[in-house]
């Protein structure tokens, strides 16, 4: 069988690790579209290939001025940084100061050497950072709101670009190779499975044609010791580590 690339032959081949057609699962569609999403939810939360940080342009508008926020999309889910905005050493105009320095300090990179200019450089990040700062900011990934604590009506303007630091979902539909992942395909598989055996404990008195007796219960408790045992190799295999433990 072909590596699934879309959603319906993803469901099918979970379906086909639990036995179907030869077996009948007894679990709504819906249920299994639910089980999916879920699967789905969590890869994006704790898989590090279920996310990818970029850095997304966002025009200002009036709105934002007004509002004091920037609606970003749902798909990101964390902001680590914003690039600088306004400050003197990002500025492009004839009063930059690494124009200044080049125009009047650093007339041949090849010639002249490039210590002190780096080394003004730094002092200069040091004073703006001193004297200026960095703009805080605050994001929600449930409200999808970017607040930015600064002047907004001054530091910025109409049609200028705001440059965001951020981490996004990878949207399956868009990168097929998500459907594909042998992780998310056991776990999907195990959600729908404890599902299963969830539906089947409603009916574990009913016996059908032939003595077969439903058992449900057992199922389901296979199902959550898979469920157990693959998120438990998420976090120890698939997750990043916290930032105070890299080193």
């Amino acid at each position: 069988m072909a590596i699934p690339v879309n959603r319906e032959q993803f469901k099918q081949y979970c379906l086909r690790r639990l036995g179907a057609p030869v077996v009948h699962i007894n679990a709504d569609d819906e249920q299994i579209e639910d089980r999916i999403d879920e699967a789905l939810k969590y890869y994006a939360d704790y898989h590090f290939d279920g996310t990818e940080r970029l850095l997304y342009k966002h025009p200002i508008t009036t709105t934002d001025q007004t509002n004091k926020y920037v609606t970003l999309p749902e798909r990101i889910i964390g902001v680590s940084n914003i690039l600088p905005i306004g400050e003197a050493v990002q500025t492009t105009n004839l009063f930059n100061i690494r124009y200044q320095i080049h125009l009047n300090d650093l007339f041949d990179i090849s010639a002249s050497s490039f210590v002190p200019y780096v080394m003004a450089r730094r002092h200069i990040e040091t004073l703006e950072e001193i004297f200026v700062g960095q703009k805080p900011f605050r994001f929600n990934r449930h409200t999808d709101r970017l607040y930015i604590d600064m002047d907004w009506q001054n530091d910025v303007s109409p049609g200028q670009y705001i440059i965001i630091d951020c981490y996004a979902v990878l949207d399956p539909d868009t990168y097929t190779d998500v459907w594909g992942d042998r992780w998310l395909a056991k776990y999907a598989t195990a959600l729908i499975k404890q599902q299963w055996g969830s539906n089947l404990t409603k009916f574990q008195s009913v016996q059908l044609l032939g003595g077969v007796t439903l058992n449900g219960d057992k199922i389901k408790d296979e199902a959550d010791n898979e469920i157990k045992e693959l998120e438990t190799e998420m976090l120890s295999t698939y997750s990043l580590p916290a930032y105070d433990m890299v080193g």
